[in-house]
């Protein structure tokens, strides 16, 4: 059906490659994941011996997240500029709960989630999503002290160092990282001076470097990912394990299915290494074809901020270019850890990783790209929103 007033179809107000790549990422990681998990669930005791455990999980997590997706895409972008502060201390609420013991469930060493009646819930994934929203309000309501640091910067220091704290109370260092990328970034997009930023990022890389040297787990992580072979049965394990996937997977993969990675040699292959999982099964050409997904959705995104930012909606423009930042960094410390040109991080696959959290929230900030974008055409076509 066609508008005859304005001669367009509505499928037209949406963006249809966002739209697909999105869910070309999320079936992709259905499948993968499955794959990656069949040998370990039938194994388990935790999962009853059941071959689909992980599957059936991932397929609810899925549905709940086009739901809430569907659900977000209603709510208008001035709405979540006026939650900004309040979603931020909810999210540092949250990350202080899971702190306490008895309500913090630790798995391996990390206190990260909270048990709830149905699922665990990862606080700091949330986080990631309230550091985009809150960064991106606090930049507007900022914009004349962008070049001062006393007003414009150390306030947003302050809270983003309270979080950071709590997340390496955890310890979750990944989630820090993406989180500092995220507000670093927005404030340099909102017109942050760049000496400013420049010292900022170097005292930045200093402080991880020293957080590194002064934790020994960190630094046989360091230690383990600069030669995995010098000890492939300890500190190596991981990444000697992914590095023969990806070697085995060659160009077209060993079919799917056929991974021997996933039997039991490689931890953590539906969820942190699934990557290498994809290169054994896949090949190269599978590889290829993730990595130039999420390309495709960080420039959709920077593109819908800028078209936002054209009609002066600067924290819809912020927000969407915070959206690709974070998606595509943390896709791309997740390959660099998988390929080993990055230490081992907790971080999973966006869109593609087992794990209820970080599939709802990444779906939510999609959905929330998408309104950003619907909002652009509507503006476009001479409607308010």
């Amino acid at each position: 059906m066609y508008n005859r007033q304005r001669g367009t179809s509505p499928t037209a107000e949406f963006d249809h490659t966002l739209i697909w790549i999105t869910g070309f990422l999320l079936g992709l990681g259905l499948v993968m994941v499955y794959s990656a998990s069949i040998a370990i669930s039938e194994a388990g005791k935790n999962t009853g011996h059941q071959a689909t455990y992980y599957l059936t999980r991932h397929a609810v997590f899925l549905l709940i997240s086009v739901v809430l997706g569907v659900v977000s895409f209603q709510v208008p972008t001035k709405r979540w500029q006026q939650w900004a502060p309040y979603l931020f201390l909810s999210g540092l609420v949250l990350l202080i709960l899971v702190l306490i013991p008895g309500l913090g469930h630790e798995v391996n060493g990390a206190r990260r989630w909270l048990q709830l009646a149905v699922f665990n819930l990862q606080p700091s994934e949330l986080m990631k999503v309230f550091a985009v929203i809150y960064a991106a309000d606090y930049t507007v309501r900022k914009t004349a002290f962008m070049s001062n640091i006393r007003k414009g910067f150390l306030p947003m220091f302050g809270v983003m160092f309270l979080a950071g704290a709590l997340l390496l109370k955890e310890p979750d260092f990944g989630a820090l990282a993406v989180i500092t990328v995220i507000a670093m970034g927005i404030l340099f997009l909102g017109g942050m001076n760049w000496k400013i930023f420049a010292v900022l990022i170097v005292l930045l890389a200093v402080s991880f470097c020293l957080l590194i040297v002064f934790s020994p787990y960190r630094m046989q992580r360091v230690v383990g990912f600069m030669d995995p072979w010098s000890d492939p049965y300890g500190k190596g394990y991981q990444l000697s394990h992914a590095l023969i996937a990806f070697g085995r997977g060659e160009w077209f993969g060993v079919g799917l299915g056929g991974s021997v990675e996933k039997l039991f040699y490689l931890p953590e292959a539906h969820t942190d290494f699934l990557l290498a999982v994809i290169a054994e099964e896949l090949g190269f050409i599978g590889v290829i074809t993730v990595i130039g997904m999420f390309i495709l959705i960080v420039y959709r995104a920077f593109l819908i901020g800028r078209k936002a930012a054209l009609q002066e909606r600067y924290f819809a423009a912020l927000v969407a270019q915070g959206i690709g930042l974070w998606i595509g960094v943390q896709a791309l410390i997740n390959m660099g850890v998988n390929m080993g040109v990055l230490p081992t991080k907790g971080l999973t696959l966006p869109l593609l990783s087992f794990g209820g959290s970080a599939i709802v929230t990444t779906c939510l900030a999609i959905s929330i790209l998408l309104r950003i974008d619907w909002e652009n055409r509507q503006i476009t076509r001479g409607f308010t929103v």
